[in-house]
């Protein structure tokens, strides 16, 4: 499978990583955020040397119960830190974290190349035309809700069914735009308990029948710290055992806090299904 990324063609057979860059004081996890200029360029010449194939940069943070900032101060922080990248690393793929068309429109006038919706266009009605417009690989997450009330939403018939028939809507109201390169997210932790991630990590093949690149984003997440009853600052081991089942059960894009050891659970990972 390949993406076209401003006239790059990404081909997916092998597993790519994004790295991920939180422009926000309130992430679930300290170590990803970037407060200054010198924070966000350490991160993502890091993250690149490391081996990342994009970074996605978030400045809303959809943690539940996350506080919901305007428009105007999600752009106030995005667009410094895109002008930024691009100036240091004008080769930079670069994903915007974002659920409003208009911020996910001035980012891509900006430079970036990819947007990455935890909505999947539900929470703003211009997202999929604006996609459309631009013509660029769109990331679709399953969510319900918002981050301030899906934490409640957890109630399905069936998880991985009711899941996959949410992104065959999507995927179609996508498709009748003429939009092409679609990416789908499971969106684990959101709008699912702990049983439920691990539940819809077991069952992830199954997303092979969209016949589109799977992202997974476990890094770090509660799934994790829960169950081993530790920090997220203690939970890289249990990303990459997870990450190595994602790999394993078709996942086409990581996204992670850690590049280097995603690059080498890939790596290791490779060798048993190669």
């Amino acid at each position: 499978m390949f993406i076209n990324c401003k006239g790059n063609l990404i081909d997916l057979s092998m597993p790519k990583v994004m790295g991920i860059i939180n422009i926000t004081p309130d992430s679930f996890y300290s170590g990803s955020r970037a407060s200054s200029d010198r924070d966000i360029l350490s991160n993502a010449e890091k993250m690149l040397n490391e081996g990342a194939t994009f970074l996605d940069l978030g400045a809303y943070s959809s943690r539940p119960g996350a506080v919901d900032i305007p428009v105007a101060e999600e752009l106030k922080r995005i667009l410094p830190a895109i002008e930024l990248i691009l100036k240091e690393f004008p080769q930079a793929i670069l994903s915007i974290d974002t659920f409003r068309a208009e911020v996910a429109r001035e980012t891509l006038e900006a430079g970036a190349a990819i947007i990455n919706d935890i909505s999947a266009g539900k929470l703003d009605r211009e997202m999929l035309p604006l996609i459309a417009e631009y013509q660029i690989p769109y990331i679709m997450m399953h969510m319900k809700g918002t981050p301030q009330t899906m934490k409640e939403l957890n109630q399905y018939d069936d998880l991985t069914a009711d899941i996959l028939f949410y992104f065959s809507e999507r995927i179609r109201a996508a498709r009748d735009l003429g939009i092409n390169d679609l990416i789908v997210d499971p969106g684990f932790g959101f709008a699912k308990n702990t049983a439920q991630n691990f539940e819809l990590l077991s069952k992830l093949e199954l997303f092979q029948s969209l016949e589109l690149p799977v992202l997974v984003g476990v890094s770090r997440k509660s799934m994790i710290w829960k169950k081993l009853d530790i920090s997220a600052n203690e939970a890289l081991n249990g990303t990459s055992v997870l990450n190595t089942a994602a790999i394993l059960k078709g996942a086409g894009i990581l996204r992670v806090h850690d590049v280097k050891e995603a690059m080498q659970t890939i790596k290791l990972t490779a060798e048993l299904i190669n």
